[in-house]
C-alpha cells in the first residue's frame, strides 16, 4: 500500500511549495549594483536601510525556499516505493525534462528577439545572460553547437537548474535510498553530503544543496520522522532567533567585512551562510504549521498555489530584464530601488498567473506540456 499524508501535511507541503517559488521571484528581483548573488556575495557599496534590506532578505532570509523544496520532493518521492524506478523514471521525463526543454527554448525565443532590438541588445548586455566568463556575447555569435549545449544544460532561464539537479536525484533514488536506510551506510552518507553543501560543492549537476536536503527528505519518509512535531531539539522560537540573527550579522560583515582578516571573510560568510538556511528551514517547517493551513484554506490562496510551476518557469529571465528598465523611469524617486525590489515581483507574480490562467483555459493540453501536468485539477 502507498503511503499517504496526512491533510494537514499534505496542504503545508503545497503551502511551502508555493511560497517558495514566490520568494524565488524576490530573490532574483535583487536589484543592487551586484546582480548575480552568491552566498559569500560582498555588495561593494555603502551599507544602507535599502541595501542591508535587500541583501538580509534576498541573501539571507529567503535563502531557506530551495533546500524546502528538495527536502518535500525527496520525501514525496521516497513515498511511492511500490510503484517501480523504470516507471517514475518516465513519468519524471514527461513531469521535469518536457518542461525544462520548452521552457529552455522560450528563453531562447525570447533573447532571440530581443536581439532584433538596440534596447533588447543593451539589457541583454546589461544582464549578461549569455555570458563566458566575464563576457557578454549574444546569440547570434553563438554556433549552432554551443546553442543546443545551452538550451539542454544551461538555459538562458537560470532557474531551470532546480529542475535538472531534481531529475538527477530522482534517476539515483535507489542508490540514495540505500544510502539513508542501510544500517551503517548513513554514519558515512551524511557527514560526506554535509561537506558538499557546506562547500557548495557539485558533480554533474548534482549540487550539494540537493544532494543533502533531498537525502534528508528520504531518510524522514523512511524513518516516520513526525512532520507535526516539533522535537525538542526543534523549538521553532530559538531557530528562528537564529535564523534572524545570522542572517542579519551576515549582511552586516557582507557590506563592511572586518579589518585584518583578509579573504577569510568569504568561507566565514559561507558559513553564516548555511546556518542561515538550515535554521529557517526548520523554523518555517514547524512555525508555519497554522499558518499554512489556514491560508491554503482560502479558495483563491489555494487556486493560486496551482500555478506556483508557471511562476517558477516564467518569471526568470523577466524579472531580470525589467530592474534597469524599471529604473529608467523611476530613478529620480526616492527609494527607488527598495520600491522596485518590492512591487516590480508582485507585477511579476501577477503576471505569471495570469498567462498561466489563460493558457490553461484556451489550450490545456499545452498548458499541461509546459507544468508536467501541475495544476490542471
Amino acid at each position: 500500500m502507498t503511503a499517504t499524508l496526512s491533510d494537514a501535511n499534505s496542504k503545508r507541503f503545497r503551502f511551502w511549495s508555493f511560497v517558495s517559488m514566490v520568494l524565488l521571484v524576490f530573490v532574483h528581483g535583487y536589484n543592487l549594483d551586484i546582480r548575480f548573488l552568491h552566498p559569500a556575495t560582498m555588495p561593494g557599496e555603502p551599507l544602507t536601510f535599502t541595501a542591508f534590506f535587500e541583501y538580509w532578505t534576498a541573501n539571507g532570509l529567503l535563502r531557506f525556499r530551495i533546500p524546502m523544496l528538495f527536502l518535500i520532493s525527496g520525501y514525496l518521492f521516497a513515498m511511492h516505493d511500490l510503484v517501480p524506478q523504470g516507471q517514475r523514471m518516465k513519468k519524471r521525463l514527461r513531469t521535469l525534462l518536457v518542461p525544462y526543454l520548452l521552457w529552455s527554448a522560450a528563453g531562447f525565443a525570447l533573447v532571440a528577439v530581443m536581439e532584433m532590438t538596440v534596447l533588447g541588445t543593451d539589457i541583454l548586455r546589461t544582464t549578461r545572460m549569455l555570458q563566458i566568463g566575464e563576457n557578454t556575447i549574444l546569440l547570434s555569435e553563438y554556433s549552432w553547437l554551443e546553442v543546443l549545449g545551452r538550451w539542454i544544460f544551461m538555459p538562458v532561464p537560470y532557474q531551470l537548474w532546480f529542475l535538472r539537479s531534481l531529475l538527477m536525484l530522482n534517476l539515483l533514488y535507489p542508490a540514495l535510498r540505500w544510502c539513508v536506510t542501510h544500517p551503517n551506510a548513513p554514519k558515512f552518507f551524511f557527514p560526506l553530503a554535509v561537506l558538499f553543501w557546506l562547500a557548495s560543492f557539485g558533480i554533474l549537476f548534482i549540487e550539494g544543496e540537493g544532494l543533502l536536503f533531498f537525502s534528508l527528505g528520504i531518510w524522514m519518509q523512511k524513518r516516520s520522522f513526525d512532520l507535526d512535531g516539533p522535537a525538542p531539539l526543534m523549538q521553532p522560537m530559538w531557530w528562528g532567533m537564529l535564523f534572524v540573527g545570522t542572517a542579519a550579522v551576515k549582511s552586516v560583515l557582507a557590506f563592511t567585512g572586518i579589518p585584518g582578516i583578509g579573504d577569510w571573510i568569504y568561507p566565514l560568510l559561507l558559513l553564516l551562510h548555511k546556518l542561515t538556511v538550515l535554521s529557517g528551514v526548520i523554523f518555517a517547517w514547524f512555525a508555519g504549521r497554522e499558518l499554512a493551513e489556514r491560508w491554503m484554506e482560502r479558495r483563491w490562496f489555494a487556486a493560486m498555489a496551482g500555478y506556483s510551476f508557471v511562476i517558477y518557469a516564467m518569471h526568470a529571465p523577466f524579472v531580470a530584464f525589467a530592474i534597469d528598465g524599471v529604473f529608467r523611469y523611476v530613478h529620480h524617486l526616492p527609494f527607488y530601488r527598495l520600491g522596485t525590489f518590492i512591487l516590480l515581483p508582485l507585477t511579476i507574480i501577477a503576471m505569471c498567473v495570469l498567462v498561466g490562467w489563460v493558457l490553461k483555459r484556451t489550450v490545456p493540453r499545452f498548458y499541461g506540456l509546459l507544468t508536467g501536468g501541475r495544476g490542471l485539477a
